[in-house]
């Protein structure tokens, strides 16, 4: 009891409306505050006041400065998905897959800075992954769009024998204790970043030039592994109050779709593209196949319903 109003008391604090509020100020704040610090970085480093490692690509164009504070928009992103998690599934799975386009985006602004326009565009590896990756963000918009179109379709109450509210209630609680527990965990890893991040700008450390062409990477390699486990956790929990076919595949399919967001971290170019092409159409056809069980149950439920009337 005491842990149970203790997880209560952080979820009260953490992820309230009124607490998402104030996170959306603070990050906006914050998101401008870096963006200034980092034009004045771009400044220094223009006129070799400062030392950088020679792939620091994010510190040779003020084009680049945008990285920073859509680093800060990405991490309330984060945040938002936590906030879903205990209130929708769907909408929780949908705001991972706004996370991955909305980290595409960010990798356009870094590679601005290192386009070479001329006429072997098709033929210089940074101009063709930014081809790909324009290409693929607005592919990438329009199937979320889909997604969310799908995920909002309702049809009506249907019958739910392995369902009762008591169990949906226990489901809801163990939804809020992982969400509180993932706020706390998402901070440390997020100013973690921030600080190895601004270690490696600086060119401290010796191993600067590697961590620079994996820095979109940085924080949500860890962060989509940490939502695997939390998706499994999940998955396992629901067998408790649901033993229904289409709802277990449905939650295994988002599994599957977080799986192969994961993966794309793992590799570059095109293979990387089509691992988060790959991962959200999985989960716009397991939510549309979802959607036709759930229209069938409730169409068989009105006709019964009418028979026995």
């Amino acid at each position: 009891m005491i842990v149970n109003s203790l997880f209560n008391k952080l979820f009260g604090i953490l992820l309230t409306e009124n607490s998402r509020k104030k996170c959306e100020r603070i990050v906006l704040i914050v998101a401008i505050i870096s963006f200034l610090i980092h034009l004045f970085l771009i400044f220094l480093a223009d006129r070799r006041l400062i030392h950088t490692v020679d792939s620091a690509d994010l510190l040779s164009s003020p084009i680049a400065a945008i990285y920073t504070p859509f680093s800060f928009i990405l991490v309330y992103e984060v945040y938002l998905l936590i906030f879903y998690l205990p209130k929708s599934f769907t909408t929780y799975v949908g705001k991972q897959y706004e996370i991955i386009v909305l980290i595409i985006i960010r990798r356009l602004f870094k590679d601005f800075s290192s386009l070479s326009i001329t006429t072997d565009w098709f033929k210089i590896k940074y101009d063709l992954q930014f081809t790909y990756d324009l290409i693929a963000s607005l592919v990438l918009f329009y199937l979320i769009y889909l997604f969310q179109k799908e995920g909002a379709r309702r049809f009506g109450p249907v019958a739910h024998i392995s369902q009762d509210e008591v169990g949906i209630g226990r489901f809801v609680n163990i939804k809020k204790t992982l969400a509180s527990l993932l706020i706390p965990l998402v901070l440390v890893v997020s100013v973690y970043s921030l600080v190895n991040w601004l270690w490696l700008t600086l060119g401290i450390h010796q191993g600067s030039i590697y961590a620079f062409r994996n820095i979109n990477n940085v924080f949500f390699e860890h962060f989509f592994t940490i939502l695997i486990i939390v998706d499994v956790i999940l998955l396992l929990f629901s067998f408790f109050h649901t033993d229904e076919f289409h709802k277990i595949i449905r939650n295994s399919g988002f599994i599957i779709s977080t799986i192969l967001i994961r993966l794309s971290f793992s590799v570059d170019g095109l293979l990387n593209t089509l691992l988060i092409l790959a991962a959200i159409v999985f989960g716009l056809f397991i939510i549309k196949i979802y959607n036709k069980y759930e229209k069938t149950l409730a169409l068989n439920q009105t006709n019964g319903s009418e028979a026995n009337g």
